[in-house]
């Protein structure tokens, strides 16, 4: 689980660094999706 908590933290990263990019936009709004899903995915795993 701490893997996956350090790939969702270096997804958001990434996503938001995109984002600032006005060509990237797409594809930082899906890194910040996936993000969002292995967290949840981590929030299920631990209750």
């Amino acid at each position: 689980m701490a893997i996956v908590m350090i790939a969702a933290f270096l997804l958001v990263i990434g996503g938001v660094r995109m984002l600032r990019r006005k060509e990237d936009r797409g594809r930082g709004l899906l890194m910040l999706g996936a993000a969002a899903v292995l967290v949840a995915n981590v929030l299920i795993w631990t209750v």
